[in-house]
């Protein structure tokens, strides 16, 4: 089963790699023959190993792709949902909706997108991309997540991924928010710039804090490099994330590119915490 797109801005196709025939094999360049043994590598790893469900391993028609079962039990959060926050509602009364959190309390940041609750095979994709060195599941995941914030992706002139602290990078080898943000570009073509902003501050986990405690943690946690504000300066920003479990990460990073220049800043993650109503 493939993704759609939707209204995704994509790169110009490639141009069509030119065919030898034997008689011409003599002015193929050596580049040219690396890539029809490339090729050739390729069509017989397809064949002995054919593509997988990026969830469950079951076969798949095309790689980087769900199979029907996990396609159906994937908690995708589609509209009716909160035009700022993106988190769903239970009924469609049409028009703009708008939460009662996002009325009482809005975000920093302009809007939100999620591809799925975080809940079942989302959360599992979540945990295997973070923490099961799975890192080809950004393929899969960043291409759904480029399908979900379409909207923002219309005005955005630059992807930026939530930053780690450098200690915790260490830890895990890799920025998933990072892996994520890379694949949102390949598929739209707009720059990817990670050293727009920093994460100075080791925070502690969020879980189980305070809505206080939760701002207190991240107090001071983001920066914007001096050297990097001319080049933030009037970009619509959409800020790259797996996760929003609370707005407090997105607020707080929203807030420093804001002050450092950026004219705008949307979100978007693979998943979303949704609390029962």
């Amino acid at each position: 089963m493939g993704l759609e797109t939707g209204g995704v801005k994509r790169h110009n196709p490639p141009m069509a790699l030119s065919r030898h025939t034997p008689a011409d094999a003599s002015r193929t360049p050596a580049s040219g023959w690396r890539q029809l043994l490339r090729g050739g590598l390729t069509a017989i790893l397809d064949s002995a190993y054919p593509p997988q469900c990026v969830a469950c391993r079951a076969i798949t028609a095309e790689p980087a792709t769900l199979c029907a079962r996990c396609w159906r039990e994937m908690p995708f959060i589609t509209r009716p949902y909160c035009e700022r926050l993106g988190t769903p509602f239970a009924v469609d009364i049409g028009g703009t909706l708008l939460s009662p959190a996002a009325i009482a309390d809005p975000p920093v940041f302009n809007r939100a997108r999620s591809v799925a609750r975080f809940d079942g095979a989302a959360r599992e994709l979540v945990h295997k991309l973070k923490y099961g060195d799975r890192q080809e599941l950004a393929l899969a995941m960043g291409s759904m997540m480029a399908t979900a914030a379409a909207d923002s992706l219309d005005r955005a002139t630059v992807i930026l991924p939530v930053p780690l602290h450098w200690t915790r990078l260490w830890q895990r080898r890799f920025n998933q928010a990072t892996a994520l943000a890379a694949i949102i570009g390949q598929r739209t073509g707009l720059p990817m710039e990670p050293q727009l902003l920093r994460r100075r501050k080791r925070t502690a986990s969020q879980v189980g804090k305070t809505r206080a405690e939760r701002q207190a943690n991240l107090q001071g946690a983001f920066v914007v490099p001096d050297t990097m504000k001319m080049a933030l300066k009037g970009q619509h920003v959409l800020l790259v994330d797996d996760v929003m479990t609370t707005t407090s990460t997105a607020n707080a990073a929203s807030r420093v590119l804001l002050r450092g220049g950026a004219a705008s800043v949307d979100i978007v993650t693979f998943a979303r915490v949704v609390m029962p109503s």
